[in-house]
C-alpha cells in the first residue's frame, strides 16, 4: 500500500471562500499535500481538475461539493459529495433522496460537520445534521477544522485570541461525533471516517482589528486525511482519482492531526491465520488475529473494540493484541503539544469477524 496525504473539504471564491483553486494547489504544495479536495456550496466547478506544479513539486486537485438545501432554516444537515459523474443538487431538500442519488451517479456521500454548534458571540447558527434517519451513505466527517474552532468561541476574546493562535484550536472531534459514529458501527453500519479542514480563508474584521481565518496553507499542516493507495500516483487524472476514491471508498485511511508532529507513517494492521488486512478490511477471528500498531513518533495510544477502550499503551511507538473475539477495531493517539494532550490520530476500523 502507498500512503498519500489528501486534505478535504474547503471553499473557494465560487461559494464563500476567499481563495481560486489555484491559490488553493499552491498553497497545497508548499505544505507538501499529495492531494486536496474542493468542495464549494452548491456547485459542481468543471474543468478545474488536475495536477497543478510549482517547479518540480505537484498536487493533484480534485472537485467535489458539499450540498445543503438553501432554503431550509437554519441550513441543516450538510453533504459532502465526491466523485459523483452529474449535478445532484436538486435532490438536496430531501437527505436521503440526495444520498440516494449521489449513489445512483458513481459517488459517494459523507455527513459534514456532524456537530456544528452555534456561536451566539458571533451570530453563527447552528448546523449540524439533524436527518440520522438515513440509510446508505459512505461516511462522516468525524473531525471537521471549523466546527471545532466555532465549538470555542464563548467570547468576541476567544475569537481574537484564536485567529491569532489557531494552533492552540485542534484537540480532537467533538466527542459526541465520535460516540455517534461507534453507535453506527455497532449498529452494523460500515461507516468511513474523515477528518476535513473546511477553509474558507476568509478575511474577518473586528473593529481595527483584520485578519484571515484561517490562510488554507494553516489548515493544510493541521487535520488531514491520510490514504493508502493500492498502487502509486501516476501523475495522471483519470488513473490517480479512482485511485484515491477506491481508497476512500473502502475506508482504507485514518485522520491525522499533522500539526503537532507528522502522522505520516502510522499503520494498524491485523494478521490471521490466513492473510493479514489493514485499516478499512476485514479478517476472520478463527484462529486468532494479531493487532498490530506503529505509530511515527512515541505518544499514548488507546485500542478500542466496539467503542470501548480495551488496551493503552502510554508513551509507546508500537502496540500488540491478539485476540480471538469479533468485533470492530480501531485505533486513537494522542500526545502533548503546547502544554496540552491533543489527538493526533484517529484510525478507521479493522473488523474482525
Amino acid at each position: 500500500m502507498h500512503e498519500i496525504v489528501v486534505n478535504l473539504h474547503m471553499h473557494t471564491r465560487y461559494s464563500d471562500g476567499s481563495g481560486t483553486h489555484k491559490d488553493i494547489a499552491q498553497a497545497a504544495i508548499k505544505t507538501g499535500l499529495d492531494a486536496v479536495i474542493v468542495t464549494d456550496h452548491n456547485v459542481l466547478v468543471q474543468g478545474l481538475e488536475g495536477y497543478y506544479r510549482n517547479g518540480p513539486n505537484r498536487v493533484l486537485l480534485l472537485v467535489g461539493q458539499e450540498i445543503h438545501d438553501q432554503n431550509r432554516i437554519p441550513q441543516k444537515n450538510h453533504l459532502l459529495v465526491f466523485n459523483a459523474n452529474r449535478e445532484v443538487v436538486s435532490f438536496a431538500n430531501d437527505p436521503q433522496k440526495l444520498i440516494n442519488a449521489v449513489r445512483e451517479a458513481g459517488g459517494m456521500s459523507f455527513i459534514a460537520h456532524p456537530r456544528d454548534l452555534a456561536s451566539q458571540a458571533f451570530d453563527e447558527g447552528d448546523i449540524s445534521w439533524e436527518a440520522w434517519d438515513v440509510t446508505g451513505f459512505t461516511g462522516l466527517e468525524l473531525w471537521n477544522g471549523l466546527s471545532e474552532f466555532k465549538s470555542l468561541l464563548k467570547t468576541k476574546l476567544h475569537g481574537i485570541f484564536y485567529a491569532f493562535l489557531p494552533q492552540f484550536i485542534a484537540h480532537g472531534p467533538i466527542p459526541e461525533v465520535l460516540e455517534k459514529w461507534d453507535e453506527l458501527l455497532l449498529d452494523g453500519k460500515r461507516i468511513i471516517a474523515i477528518g476535513g479542514s473546511d477553509a474558507h480563508a476568509l478575511l474577518e474584521s473586528m473593529g481595527p482589528i483584520r485578519r484571515t481565518i484561517f490562510p488554507y496553507e494553516f489548515h493544510f499542516k493541521t487535520i488531514n486525511t491520510h490514504v493508502f493507495l493500492t498502487e502509486p500516483m501516476t501523475g495522471e487524472l483519470t488513473t490517480d482519482r479512482r485511485l484515491i476514491y477506491e481508497a476512500l471508498q473502502n475506508g482504507r485511511a485514518y485522520i491525522g492531526n499533522d500539526l503537532p508532529a507528522s502522522t505520516k507513517g502510522f499503520r494498524f494492521k491485523a494478521q490471521g491465520r490466513d492473510k493479514a488486512v489493514i485499516m478499512g478490511e476485514e479478517i476472520p477471528a478463527k484462529g486468532g488475529v494479531t493487532l498490530q500498531i506503529r505509530l511515527p513518533a512515541l505518544a499514548d495510544c488507546r485500542l478500542i473494540k466496539d467503542g470501548v477502550v480495551i488496551r493503552e499503551y502510554n508513551n509507546k511507538q508500537t502496540g500488540t493484541h491478539i485476540t480471538t473475539q469479533p468485533g470492530i477495531y480501531r485505533v486513537e493517539a494522542y500526545r502533548n503539544y503546547l502544554g496540552r494532550r491533543v489527538g493526533w490520530i484517529f484510525s478507521n476500523p479493522i473488523y474482525v469477524r
